[in-house]
């Protein structure tokens, strides 16, 4: 794999800042692959605040359902970072009906995204929220929502040049 490093941690723990922080170490341009939808206004007025923090050294792409083709038609070397998969797969989840989905629909697209990053030719990094620390939940939706996360972060860790995990906006080097 290409030179991918990941960032997971719960919600508001600081893996966005130190993902913004890692990718500041490389020349602008930067690309911000989006996954979040303005489906509501106050998701919106957050999107908005965010590129307006990011500044103009960030280039952002939305890509709420395919990351993996949005990064494979990238051309150059540009520095991409990619927020966050759980806010991917919960797009993917709303876009297909529960009874079609299952643990390999979201492990063939983990696959392509991995692909993806490694084909890339510049550094990518990832940001995604720690789900898997809490109880296992009640609905048949979040369990396959939380095993889906799960597995993804095991295959992206292990294909990861680096992988962090922030807490309280300190970043611990895991590997």
């Amino acid at each position: 794999m290409g030179d991918l490093t990941v960032f997971i941690g719960g919600a508001k723990s600081g893996k966005t800042k130190a993902a913004l922080r890692e990718a500041s170490r490389h020349p602008a341009p930067r690309i911000y692959l989006a996954t979040a939808q303005g489906l509501d206004l106050e998701m919106t007025e957050r999107i908005k605040r965010h590129q307006r923090e990011r500044g103009d050294d960030w280039r952002t792409l939305e890509s709420p359902l395919d990351p993996a083709s949005s990064i494979s038609a990238l051309k150059g070397s540009d520095p991409v970072l990619m927020d966050c998969l759980t806010l991917w797969f919960s797009n993917l989840m709303l876009a297909k009906p529960f009874e079609e989905q299952d643990i390999s629909y979201y492990e063939d697209k983990v696959e392509e995204l991995v692909r993806a990053f490694g084909d890339y030719g510049g550094p990518s990094i990832l940001v995604s929220n720690e789900l898997g620390s809490g109880i296992v939940p009640m609905d048949p939706a979040a369990r396959l929502y939380r095993d889906a996360v799960g597995l993804a972060h095991q295959r992206l860790a292990q294909s990861a040049k680096d992988v962090w995990f922030v807490v309280a906006g300190i970043p611990l080097k895991l590997k």
